[in-house]
């Protein structure tokens, strides 16, 4: 038996991957919770969360059974098919991690309580491995049966497009939905009220905590799941201009069920690690992972191709994405956040000037890395190798993820401590945890923009051979025409977005002053915020607001393929490729880097919380949280999603 004889199993594999992660759920919820007053907070967090999530979906559903009616009307049953399937895994995944997300933090913080450090960080890692391993396996499972009862690339793209469809209104509306309550929450209750962050007086805190999770798990889960499939399937549809043509197109599906199950060893590897550095525990549990699979790897392509040049393109993309993610932590954890810190002494406004100036300089080097990437990609395998150096960079998703959303549950965890009066010493527990969540969250941006760039460069080679242009020329009108709409589009997205958080932060704002104005004895702890206002008001507004950015990234593509025409087309996709790749690194590391220049400040470096140098920072994070958590993250699936609306669309725009 060969190699590929082995491929109609993979979906097998996905399912016990999917058992594993429900498996580590339940290990997760056997955990002591707490006290009663950790529950009752924990509780509320959970309950907000699934509010969201119950609505939200509510709206993705119906955009989803529309799309699902038109594909079916212009193409077959079976797309459609693909289609709401890759909808429903990213639905699932982002379901799956919430839960576990919301029930782990509460778990988390008992852990630093009772048994400290090493334990807190073993019970957040695996609250963080069920949404990763979730999201690898439904990748696994989606793909492989639609590769192994149709092989039909059309078909398969389909089920990309799900994915990115729901990942765009998740990011969208997960994004403005946390930032709007951070903003709410940080500018009311720490700047006005002078009162901690956490501080269970704040009506806003609850909400925020519940934006973490919405924000940073389901939104980032449908993010990454989303660049993962797309990675996958951009490469079959490559493989698939290919001889021999079932090798080609195996091979990607192949090396991510390898993947599969390094992430599960890497996961596992915490149990060894957890003693050390939380920060060094997270980032050699990656490391593992990557170079198990790169061994796997080796033998695949060996196998199915016998070229290793192919091999040498996809430990291209691994170390790239490493690279993108070493550079996005040292300008959002190293010498620039002090630097950053210090220009705070002369006020808020030097503040934001230093932090955009540092968003910019940090465009250079992950920008250089991925042309680095695509050029070695492309001379080893040609456009094959630059898809497959996207898998390489995503191929371990499962552990990238899991460290990722490792993030939200030890700042949740952080939150129950402050709001529960744990003491001084379990929140420097949970703040250490924190602080390593924000760097790993750092490197998982660092991966899912890399893999966007290739991604969508692999779509859109895919998407020039189903349209059958030679060229796309720069001295055609229609081509120029297309690239500076495309070039726009992030830029209109971007402002979609922050004008949504604003609107929003400001209902958020007014409701929390009225309530420290008129409920009577909340300043002073005698009286009970009215979270649930709060959490209401961030829903209904986050996801009315996440409808305009969504529809607009499906249906402009198609007007201007239809209207101008394809080649007009592909140059819209190269211009919204360009400007939003730096967009996405811009805002994600200048909006990391306030955050971070704050939290530097806040350890006790320039005179610590409560001093005008910390509340200039403040002000600084402040514009910074829509950045890196709502615009800067929508960039990466934006332009995906645009360029696989293309790609499906190709035959009829032809």
């Amino acid at each position: 038996m060969t190699l590929l004889d082995l491929i109609p199993y993979s979906f097998i594999i996905g399912f016990i991957g999917l058992m594993m992660a429900i498996s580590i759920y339940f290990l997760v919820k056997s955990y002591p919770k707490g006290n009663e007053v950790m529950q009752e907070i924990a509780e509320a967090i959970h309950s907000g969360a699934m509010v969201f999530l119950r609505r939200e979906y509510m709206f993705i559903t119906i955009f989803v059974a529309v799309l699902f009616i038109v594909l079916w009307r212009l193409f077959s049953i079976y797309t459609s098919l693909a289609f709401l399937s890759g909808a429903g895994c990213s639905m699932l995944a982002g379901f799956i991690g919430m839960k576990a997300s919301t029930r782990a933090a509460v778990r988390v913080t008992q852990a630093a309580i009772s048994d400290g450090a090493a334990q807190a960080l073993t019970v957040a890692f695996q609250g963080g491995a069920v949404m990763g391993i979730s999201v690898a396996a439904l990748g696994v499972v989606g793909i492989s049966v639609f590769y192994f009862f149709t092989r039909d690339p059309i078909i398969i793209n389909g089920f990309a497009m799900g994915a990115s469809s729901v990942a765009l209104f998740a990011r969208i509306g997960g994004g403005i939905y946390t930032k709007s309550a951070d903003v709410g929450a940080d500018l009311v209750g720490k700047v006005e009220a002078g009162i901690p962050e956490d501080d269970p007086r704040n009506p806003g805190v609850i909400a925020d905590n519940v934006g973490d999770n919405v924000g940073d798990t389901a939104g980032m889960g449908a993010d990454l799941f989303e660049s993962y499939v797309g990675s996958v399937i951009a490469s079959m549809a490559l493989g698939a201009t290919l001889t021999p043509t079932l090798n080609h197109m195996s091979l990607p599906l192949l090396l991510i069920v390898v993947g599969l199950f390094c992430s599960l060893i890497g996961v596992l590897s915490i149990k060894i690690l957890k003693n050390f550095n939380p920060q060094s525990a997270l980032r050699n549990s990656t490391y593992i992972s990557a170079a198990l699979f790169l061994v796997g790897a080796f033998f695949c392509v060996k196998a199915l191709l016998g070229n290793l040049n192919i091999f040498y393109a996809v430990v291209s993309g691994m170390i790239a994405g490493v690279l993108i993610g070493l550079e996005s932590e040292y300008f959002t954890s190293g010498p620039p956040i002090k630097t950053l810190a210090k220009t705070a002494q002369t006020g808020s406004a030097p503040t934001i000037i230093m932090g955009m100036a540092i968003g910019f300089q940090s465009t250079i080097l992950p920008l250089l890395t991925i042309v680095v990437a695509i050029f070695v990609s492309h001379k080893l395998g040609g456009l094959y190798g630059i898809a497959l150096a996207a898998v390489g960079m995503l191929s371990t998703i499962g552990i990238v993820m899991t460290t990722d959303s490792y993030g939200p549950i030890a700042d949740n965890a952080g939150g129950i401590a402050e709001m529960s009066k744990a003491g001084p010493e379990i929140r420097k527990i949970t703040d250490k945890l924190d602080a390593s969540g924000n760097t790993t969250a750092a490197i998982g941006k660092g991966f899912a923009i890399g893999s966007a760039a290739l991604t969508a460069l692999a779509l859109f080679s895919a998407y020039q051979k189903t349209t059958n242009l030679s060229t796309i020329s720069l001295t055609n009108v229609e081509t120029i025409i297309g690239l500076f709409i495309g070039a726009l589009m992030p830029f209109a997205i971007a402002s979609f977005t922050l004008k949504a958080v604003g609107r929003t932060a400001d209902k958020m704002v007014t409701e929390i002053r009225r309530q420290f104005r008129e409920i009577k004895g909340l300043m002073e702890g005698e009286a009970k915020p009215d979270s649930d206002r709060c959490i209401d008001i961030a829903t209904n507004s986050a996801l009315i607001e996440m409808i305009l950015p969504g529809l607009l990234a499906v249906i402009t593509p198609l007007l201007v393929g239809f209207l101008i025409g394809p080649e007009s087309l592909g140059g819209f996709l190269a211009g919204a490729t360009a400007s939003g790749v730096l967009l996405a690194i811009y805002m994600a590391n200048a909006g990391a880097a306030w955050d971070n220049a704050k939290k530097w400040i806040e350890e006790g470096n320039l005179g610590g919380k409560g001093t005008a140098v910390h509340a200039a920072a403040v002000i600084g994070d402040t514009v910074g949280d829509p950045l890196k958590d709502t615009s800067g993250p929508s960039m990466n699936i934006l332009i995906k999603l645009m360029a696989v609306v293309s790609l499906v669309f190709a035959p009829l725009i032809l």
